[in-house]
């Protein structure tokens, strides 16, 4: 019985991912290449960068390969298999975004328990008991205010506080987590 449980997380997990990933991969989210100049981390495909990836061919990188690459380096990093589906969600295109740095201590700060970045047991279980769509919107708040003090908000702001109003409509009217 156990294993038919942990099988039926993991089927309800990967649907959650695969729901993540294509939000995140829409063509004004993350979805086409860019090589603008006043971006940081430079040429981007697929919200890839060649900052964080730089021996990847970023024009080349296929869907697969970036989603694999969300799938290890962001999804799992992160714990989201751990969190409920709209705070996984949440977490994992900050996570895109901003850092899993960022991500793990915003979600950290929004559930009021000790900002180590570290996603443990006890962030773990405090995401849990909290109502999710109430955490995420302490979550996305937490989100704009980085958004606000960071360098370059005077040329991304709008378009970062976009996402974030497009993520919010995901998470209380598209997602299915049933």
């Amino acid at each position: 019985m156990a294993q038919k449980t942990t099988k039926a997380i993991a089927v309800a997990s990967d649907a959650i991912f695969a729901q993540a990933v294509d939000f995140v991969l829409k063509e004004h989210i993350e979805g086409g290449y860019v090589n603008d100049p006043r971006d940081p981390g430079g040429e981007t495909n697929f919200g890839i960068s060649k900052r964080s990836y730089p021996a990847v061919d970023i024009k080349g990188l296929t869907r697969d390969d970036a989603i694999a690459i969300y799938k290890r380096d962001y999804w799992d990093a992160c714990k989201c298999d751990d969190l409920p589906p709209e705070v996984a969600v949440a977490m994992f295109d900050c996570a895109v975004n901003q850092g899993n740095g960022a991500a793990k201590r915003l979600l950290q700060r929004a559930l009021k328990v000790k900002s180590d970045g570290i996603i443990g047991p006890k962030t773990i279980a405090a995401a849990k008991r909290a109502n999710a769509l109430e955490l995420v919107m302490d979550f996305l708040s937490w989100r704009l205010k980085r958004y606000a003090n960071t360098a370059n908000a005077t040329t991304y702001m709008r378009g970062w506080s976009k996402r974030v109003l497009y993520l919010l409509t995901f998470l209380t009217t598209e997602i299915e987590v049933g």
